[in-house]
């Protein structure tokens, strides 16, 4: 090394991704005085001092169908950013979810000498649970954000430590529902409703405008409702924005799409309407009831049908094991039945206390230090054993 500090290659996939490791940079760089980290991330893992390579959104690739279309391009990213990291060998390379494209840059990383860690471990307990094999041939430490997943690992033979969820750090025990409401121009007496249908393009191309006709769906049954719509990007934002003139929705439906402030849109909420993703995690934190919809392209929904093993798709249900928000998958997430499951929770004032306190007790199991607990897994990892 140049210099003090660590030297880390990483890749990030997806937006959340940025955000997961960018906490985990700003930890690694304290502890160690300094850090050298490069490869394939986003703007806030930029903003920890990360050299971005390539820009994550050439990983934002939603689906089956559509990845298969990008394979070549993909393909070829990949093979150029191993040789790089080859040639450069840094003491440790982090995978930051993304598997389908990291578990080959861990196993060619592994394969030349470089420690390899991976950050959030693939849902292997919801599908594809055959891939715990390339798992295990690719990856020597895992670090897991969810703890009933410490048992699948140490059952298959591969080191992991539960480091806790960095979003249940990120967001506060206590929703500051007041302040995001008077934030966002929100009366503080009418009901509020979030609508998060994603933060990539594919997913609000599949789920805005149903997500917007809910809301006039719930809006001609209640015409005093106000709904808030958060978009990623700019590029989203002014996507929804012409999404929303094309629907010719009624005039004095109070529908309002910011840039940004997710957080303070779930703050504001009463109820939330949101895509499957961790969206709905973070909807969970606020201690929101939700309902949650995805729709997919038809061959990459029946690919995935096919290799699903648990009967939820929402992480909420999936780390409380059980129903506690309704689900509407593909051709039954429709305005009048999303809409019907919303005002049921509008209508039902204990329904929503008990769903709030479960979730506020989910969320005290994920809030460890992500972020530290991450940062000195990766430098033990670095050490190696007895060092």
């Amino acid at each position: 090394m140049a210099g003090p500090g660590l030297t880390l290659g990483a890749v990030a996939g997806e937006k959340s991704g940025d955000l997961l490791a960018a906490g985990v940079l700003a930890a690694l760089a304290q502890a160690e005085g300094g850090l050298d980290a490069r490869g394939i991330g986003g703007p806030s893992m930029a903003a920890a001092g990360f050299e971005r390579w390539w820009d994550i959104e050439a990983l934002s690739v939603n689906g089956y169908a559509e990845v298969l279309r990008e394979y070549p391009r993909l393909r070829r990213m990949r093979e150029d950013l191993k040789r790089r990291l080859v040639d450069w060998r840094p003491e440790v390379f982090l995978g930051v979810d993304a598997p389908d494209f990291n578990l080959d840059v861990e196993r060619r990383m592994r394969a030349a000498g470089v420690p390899v860690v991976h950050f959030i471990g693939p849902s292997i307990w919801a599908w594809r649970a055959g891939r715990i094999d390339r798992i295990r041939e690719s990856v020597d430490h895992m670090l897991l954000v969810f703890p009933f997943e410490q048992e699948i690992y140490e059952k298959a033979g591969i080191a992991s430590t539960y480091v806790g969820h960095p979003l249940a750090d990120l967001i506060p025990p206590e929703p500051p529902v007041a302040a995001a409401r008077a934030g966002l121009g929100l009366s503080p007496d009418a009901p509020v409703v979030a609508l998060l249908p994603g933060s990539r393009a594919s997913e609000v191309r599949m789920m805005a405008a149903e997500f917007m006709r809910t809301a006039a769906w719930l809006h001609a049954r209640r015409p005093g409702l106000q709904f808030v719509l958060p978009a990623s990007s700019a590029a989203l934002f002014e996507t929804m924005r012409a999404t929303l003139a094309d629907l010719g929705l009624p005039e004095d439906l109070d529908l309002r799409i910011v840039a940004g402030r997710s957080h303070d849109a779930l703050a504001a909420a009463d109820t939330v309407l949101v895509a499957s993703g961790t969206a709905t995690l973070e909807a969970a934190l606020f201690h929101k009831p939700m309902v949650i919809a995805y729709r997919l392209a038809w061959l990459s929904y029946r690919i995935m049908r096919r290799m699903g093993y648990l009967p939820w798709i929402g992480l909420p249900n999936i780390l409380c094991r059980d129903w506690v928000v309704p689900e509407f998958i593909q051709d039954a997430a429709r305005a009048e039945r999303m809409g019907a499951a919303l005002l049921a929770q509008l209508d039902d004032e204990p329904g929503r206390r008990a769903i709030g306190q479960r979730f506020a007790e989910l969320g005290e199991q994920l809030r460890q230090g992500c972020a530290g607990r991450a940062a000195q897994a990766i430098l033990a990892v670095r050490r190696g054993p007895g060092r």
